[in-house]
């Protein structure tokens, strides 16, 4: 099976309003109302990340592009023959996720995934309130989500054997993760092993540094930074990690490298997931201590990684590759 890219999140929300003022000050996305939740847009699609008022907080879905109606029909017809329950969605969800076509079914930890076709573009062109550079989509979808999972190895199959995803790099220390991608960006999806399950956390991407730096400033400003600034070892993004309205993070990052399959070569990040950087506050003390451990083995080993930018932007003739 082949999907294009990570198209869309919707996750669940008791505070919208608090919702409202991280997507608007914190994120610098364009909010608008959607029934009873909101619709954040990032560029000129209908919807990217949607916010559902619910009496609880976390992921509802993610939604992976098909391509076109025929792919579609095809990966139905491939779940159905690996023996996966596939359920056709209702008109009501094809309008409310702004589609032509759309399917739905549960991974193995019981997160709604949902195939689809044909999303639509906005009412109006894409204009946040705050001004920004733009975000790298497209072809490549939103970002990418990481899922908090039990044990790595019962759902892993699920995603690269049944859903066609490939494996980009994995890491062991401080904690045990598997990268996975679709398309040019290095990973539109990772599992993160965890003594708990649900959405870890959403990655966007701006186009412009300083875009970057104007969201740590306004992150700090609103006392939700969780990740400290950093850059990782794998997909070389720069990036910081804030604290939802609904406790998952939500990584705000730049400048990140483009996976080509001709060359690749899956490997182990042996220098752990960032090269400076990055305290995460998230994790227990004996692993924030093995994590500043291995930045300084990586330091000392004088470990560094070309920027992907061109002009202070993203070289996106990488992303058609």
């Amino acid at each position: 099976m082949h999907l294009e890219n990570l198209s869309y999140a919707g996750v669940c929300a008791t505070d919208l309003d608090g919702w409202r003022t991280f997507a608007i000050e914190v994120l610098g996305l364009q909010v608008q109302e959607v029934g009873n939740g909101l619709a954040l847009r990032m560029d000129e699609c209908a919807q990217r990340i949607v916010v559902h008022r619910h009496a609880s907080d976390g992921l509802a879905y993610l939604g992976w592009d098909a391509g076109d109606a025929q792919r579609l029909a095809a990966a139905a017809n491939e779940l159905a023959t690996c023996g996966m329950k596939v359920h056709r969605a209702s008109a009501d969800e094809v309008e409310a996720r702004r589609v032509a076509q759309m399917l739905w079914l549960t991974d193995p930890l019981g997160n709604r995934i949902e195939l689809f076709c044909g999303l639509q573009a906005g009412p109006t062109p894409f204009l946040p309130l705050r001004p920004t550079a733009g975000f790298r989509t497209e072809a490549l979808g939103f970002g990418h989500a990481v899922l908090a999972v039990p044990r790595v190895d019962e759902v892993l199959p699920f995603y690269r054997d049944v859903l066609g995803m490939k494996v980009s790099d994995y890491t062991k220390v401080p904690f045990r993760a598997v990268f996975l991608h679709v398309n040019a960006r290095h990973h539109s999806l990772a599992l993160l092993e965890s003594e708990t399950s649900g959405l870890h956390h959403l990655m966007i991407e701006a186009l412009s540094i300083d875009d970057l730096g104007r969201a740590y400033d306004a992150a700090i400003e609103h006392g939700v930074v969780r990740v400290t600034l950093g850059r990782h070892t794998n997909d070389h993004m720069t990036s910081f990690y804030a604290a939802s309205p609904s406790g998952f993070m939500v990584e705000f990052g730049w400048g990140g490298r483009s996976v080509d399959d001709t060359t690749w070569k899956v490997a182990e990040m042996v220098h752990g997931p960032s090269m400076w950087g990055h305290e995460r506050a998230w994790l227990s003390e004996e692993m924030r201590a093995q994590a500043r451990a291995l930045r300084l083995q990586a330091a000392a080993a004088g470990l560094r990684a070309p920027v992907h930018v061109t002009t202070g932007e993203l070289d996106r003739t990488a992303d058609a590759k």
